[in-house]
């Protein structure tokens, strides 16, 4: 298999969770040493979850089947360029390569637009649609300590 046949397995996926209304037209596929290793569509209206996005659930599922959370080791494919969400997932999951079809410019033009979220995280604009607050500082505090001074954690 090659990166053509990869993608050409995260469009299938795409297209299935269309055509069975599971969510958007969003598809990816996370591969190892040339490998398929999972799939997955966009499956945010099949589960109520705003984050069952494609390459959240590919990187949950790899992880899973892997039985860790580190693939620097794989690549991910996408239908879609993809969103703030989805784009820090794969810094989190050390993902070192991305390929994709579709841009987030072409997805604003069918109804997906993260163009406020990427405002937002750049400081570009003062609108707000949520407010934060800082709460109970101190008592959070010294759980981070605890966590600090753990000597058997796992750094991840």
């Amino acid at each position: 298999m090659d990166k053509n046949d990869f993608m050409k397995e995260a469009l299938k996926e795409a297209r299935e969770g269309v055509v069975n209304n599971d969510g958007g037209p969003f598809g990816a596929v996370i591969v190892k040493d040339g490998k398929i290793v999972v799939s997955s569509h966009n499956e945010v209206i099949a589960s109520f979850d705003p984050t069952a996005h494609a390459e959240i659930l590919a990187i949950r599922r790899a992880s899973e089947k892997l039985g860790r959370f580190d693939l620097s080791d794989c690549e991910i494919y996408s239908t879609c360029e993809p969103c703030p969400m989805c784009f820090a997932a794969i810094h989190w999951a050390k993902i070192k390569t991305l390929y994709f079809g579709c841009t987030k410019m072409d997805a604003a033009d069918i109804g997906f637009d993260d163009k406020f979220i990427y405002d937002v995280i750049k400081g570009e604009t003062q609108e707000k649609k949520l407010f934060s607050y800082p709460f109970q500082r101190d008592d959070c505090l010294l759980l981070f300590e605890e966590w600090k001074n753990k000597e058997d954690k796992m750094s991840y």
